[in-house]
């Protein structure tokens, strides 16, 4: 259903590139004459980049559409306030005993650390009393629910970045075969006529720079993105292990054990 959902986005995306190209950017209004592709303004000088500068277009769109994806989330992920502050007040009140008020602070915070933490404070919380575990066993297990629930939330921290990376590196390609194609035109028409047509040489310069801008744009809108967000997750989840870690070593001085 996520992988469905993902090429609904990108299928929109494309559908959508195709329509700016073909109805804004082709739009007779922006040509002197359109039989002889000859633009009277930047809109219809970018349309003579050719069929590729809609999938470009739609590369932009994709980058910009999963920026704003992973922006929400990572955002949601975080929860409400400062997560180093919210982690020390769970942990302070799962040393004092106070197990309802760390799982209330959960409840407020509402992130992915509050998740985990929730799930972990809940269990020892159900465990804590049991006579036929020991204390070893009481930490392997709240670990255990640890793990589980960590296995559950980072998959949704890192979600949809490789679209990102693809998007950087197939716009730079596609760009690059625009260039190749809008090169080719130009020689073609001086094969062809044997002299110098400045409105063919244009045409074909036109598809090769456009096809390289076009590209270029997709690319950098992705690598920045790219590069921001997996910096963003490494520090989110650097922060959750940190937290955990304290919680570990609070519940290990509980049980009597070495953390």
């Amino acid at each position: 259903m996520k992988n469905l959902t993902n090429v609904i986005f990108i299928g929109g995306c494309l559908i959508a590139a195709y329509i700016l190209y073909y109805l804004v950017l082709g739009n007779p209004g922006n040509f002197n004459d359109v039989e002889k592709m000859d633009p009277k303004n930047a809109l219809g000088t970018i349309y003579t980049g050719g069929f590729l500068v809609g999938l470009l277009l739609a590369c932009i769109l994709v980058a910009i559409t999963f920026t704003i994806e992973r922006m929400l989330t990572i955002g949601k992920a975080g929860g409400k306030g400062d997560m180093k502050t919210f982690g020390h007040t769970v942990v302070e009140n799962v040393q004092k005993g106070n197990y309802s008020a760390a799982v209330a602070a959960c409840d407020e915070q509402r992130g992915s650390l509050a998740n985990v933490l929730r799930a972990a404070v809940s269990r020892f919380q159900a465990i804590e009393k049991d006579v036929s575990l020991s204390g070893d066993q009481k930490i392997a297990e709240t670990q255990r629910v640890i793990d589980e629930n960590m296995n559950l939330e980072t998959p949704l921290l890192e979600k949809n970045l490789p679209i990102l990376s693809t998007v950087a590196s197939v716009s730079t390609m596609i760009g690059l075969l625009g260039t190749t194609l809008g090169m080719i035109r130009s020689f073609q028409a001086l094969g062809a006529s044997g002299t110098v047509s400045a409105q063919a040489l244009s045409i074909g310069i036109s598809e090769a720079l456009y096809n390289t801008a076009g590209g270029l744009i997709a690319a950098i809108l992705s690598i920045i993105a790219y590069n921001y967000f997996t910096s963003k997750v490494d520090d989110f989840t650097y922060r959750m292990d940190e937290t955990l870690l304290d919680l570990m070593q609070s519940l290990a001085v509980k049980t009597g054990t070495k953390a």
